[in-house]
């Protein structure tokens, strides 16, 4: 699978960790291209034999999945700026809506969610689904929490996108939910200001804690 991925951050190198560890091609596409290359050189050396490198924007006509690894508003210029080059794509938004000033509140409206309003303004048939936004970078990377594999929540319209960032999740180590349609991205959102509300407090778990779905 061809991952592109759009941002050079700590979120943008985990999921690209994880990519890597299922064998798929990585490109990495940032603004500062001398950031997306160290990027790169870092993957490169923790995953020898890594299919990974820095990419242009107009590459990702070449993609089969573009993963999002930027905040809500990049992202919302992201999916502008590249038009109808995300036609036809499984796009994965990993964006939370936070009041980060407070960690009490979502900044999109109660009947929406940062996925719903990225799907409204993607160019036609582009296939958003909602992923990666319940995981922190650092429990990303081990792929693991207590010795449990991650849980990956995912969201989406098209089955087939979806199913696409399932395998995406299966063969990085962690474990994909998916919960159903995009709709349903607002609750995964919610879901995410508490837990990182959470690492907030004094008995806060330094950014290293998952959601998990643990059955008898």
């Amino acid at each position: 699978m061809r991952v592109f991925i759009v941002g050079t951050g700590n979120m943008a190198g985990a999921i690209a960790t994880r990519a890597l560890a299922g064998g798929h091609l990585v490109r990495l596409i940032g603004t500062d291209p001398v950031k997306a290359a160290a990027l790169a050189d870092a993957l490169s050396e923790r995953t020898p034999g890594a299919d990974v490198a820095p990419a242009v924007p107009d590459a990702v006509g070449s993609a089969d999945v573009v993963v999002l690894a930027v905040p809500f508003d990049r992202a919302r210029q992201v999916v502008t700026e590249y038009g109808d080059q995300l036609t036809g794509k499984t796009v994965v938004d990993i964006s939370n809506p936070v009041d980060f000033s407070t960690f009490d509140s979502l900044t999109v409206p109660a009947d929406s969610s940062a996925a719903q309003q990225l799907a409204e303004a993607a160019a036609p048939g582009t296939h958003l689904v909602k992923a990666f936004n319940t995981t922190f970078a650092g429990s990303l990377v081990a792929g693991e929490v207590g010795g449990l594999p991650l849980d990956v929540f995912i969201a989406g319209d098209d089955a087939a996108a979806r199913d696409q960032v399932a395998e995406l999740v299966s063969s990085g180590g962690l474990n994909p939910v998916v919960v159903g349609a995009l709709r349903h991205a607002r609750e995964l959102e919610g879901i995410q200001l508490l837990h990182m509300a959470l690492q907030t407090r004094p008995e806060g778990h330094g950014w290293m804690s998952a959601i998990k779905i643990v059955a008898p």
